[in-house]
């Protein structure tokens, strides 16, 4: 399995950014994707995940309205949309694959496979 995450970069604070993770390796219709980020000083943190099977979606409380999360089905990538974009939301952001049909998780641990991060970097 691979998850290959990209989209990062520098940007000023209110900017969007969009970020892909392509999915290889194997079939995931039966997984749970999740995106976690991990800020300097910080433990890794749980931003969004999506059930690929039908698509729902579960956000950490506080990117609720500024992060979307999606899928797209034929290209076995998964996106997080980030809209106006603040400086603490610096942080390498990772894409997580979890072998679990149904139940969303939040924790590093719950996950099987991660991809290699890519930077965010908002200035203010």
């Amino acid at each position: 399995v691979q998850l290959q995450a990209s989209g990062g970069g520098l940007v000023q604070a209110g900017a969007s950014l969009r970020l892909s993770c392509a999915a290889s390796g194997r079939t995931f219709s039966t997984y749970i994707m999740g995106w976690f980020r991990l800020a300097p000083g910080m433990e890794r943190e749980f931003v969004a995940g999506i059930r690929w099977s039908d698509g729902s979606t579960y956000y950490e409380d506080s990117v609720k309205g500024r992060f979307t999360i999606s899928r797209d089905n034929a290209k076995n990538t998964v996106y997080l949309q980030i809209n106006s974009l603040k400086p603490e939301d610096t942080a390498v952001y990772y894409c997580a694959a979890r072998d679990h049909k149904y139940r969303f998780g939040t924790r590093v641990y719950e996950y099987d496979y991660w991809g290699q991060g890519t930077q965010v970097t908002v200035s203010s």
